[in-house]
């Protein structure tokens, strides 16, 4: 199947007072149309530093990217990123805080369509009754809800994912999750997820990629996933080849470990 997603020889530098620090060299990753993958390492490996280049937020050092056939020269709407902290517009509403992308990248369809377009994105994230609120007067599980149906709402060719649920509580992280796992299987949209969460990556990705401890950090191991889709997340734990899978992931990032760290990574 030809790849929808290419990062080829990918190397990104930062300056530094002592010179330039490479973080990511040799990076290759080949992702097919629809295809989800968790992008996992040690903090500080480039996760973030990848996910941003492929969303042209940072420029490239050396290499190419490649996503549905163009050449990624900077940001653009067939890339949607959610990011940690949702970002958004303090004055707006949930539902002008979505809008306003919807009216800008599908600004030749009627203004109806776009408002149903907006309100379809937000039921499906579960906020059908928070259209008229401010992001003060969402929890911040509902603020990220929001940040999801802005990105999914542009239909992107591909979405973006770095570490969205990593400064919620462990209940909304599920609930989330599962948020996540409906859309994305609906859509089949092409994405990437940025996680330091190893039982996260196996339960959302059909592939995990661990990175190796930068710097120079590149692929270090790719590990294909078994699990049906759709996903349960019963069922997927109660699979007999879970456990094991998630030993090789730990296994891997253990053996990554900066000289000097004890603790184990998170699971």
């Amino acid at each position: 199947m030809p790849a929808f997603v290419e990062l080829y020889k990918v190397k990104k530098q930062f300056p530094s007072p002592s010179g330039p620090i490479v973080v990511v060299d040799g990076f290759d990753l080949r992702m097919t149309a629809g295809e989800f993958v968790a992008l996992i390492g040690h903090s500080g490996c480039g996760k973030s530093t990848v996910l941003g280049m492929i969303a042209g937020l940072e420029p490239l050092t050396d290499g190419d990217i490649v996503v549905a056939g163009r050449a990624v020269t900077g940001p653009g709407p067939d890339r949607a990123v959610v990011f940690q902290a949702p970002c958004l517009l303090p004055w707006q509403t949930a539902f002008e805080n979505v809008e306003i992308g919807v009216d800008r990248v599908h600004r030749h369809e009627p203004a109806a369509e776009r408002k149903r377009r907006t309100e379809r994105v937000l039921e499906r994230v579960g906020l059908a009754g928070a259209f008229d609120k401010l992001p003060r007067e969402l929890s911040s599980g509902m603020q990220q809800r929001v940040g999801i149906a802005r990105a999914l709402a542009l239909e992107p060719k591909m979405l973006l994912l770095d570490e969205p649920f990593g400064m919620l509580d462990s209940l909304t992280r599920m609930e989330l999750q599962d948020v996540l796992l409906d859309v994305v299987e609906q859509r089949r949209t092409t994405t990437l997820l940025v996680t330091h969460d190893v039982d996260e990556a196996l339960l959302l990705a059909d592939r995990v990629v661990m990175m190796t401890t930068g710097p120079r950090a590149r692929v270090g191991a790719v590990l294909e996933l078994p699990f049906p889709r759709p996903r349960v997340r019963a069922q997927v734990l109660e699979h007999p080849e879970y456990y094991a899978m998630r030993e090789e992931v730990i296994g891997f990032l253990e053996a990554q470990e900066p000289e000097g760290a004890r603790a184990r990574p998170a699971a």
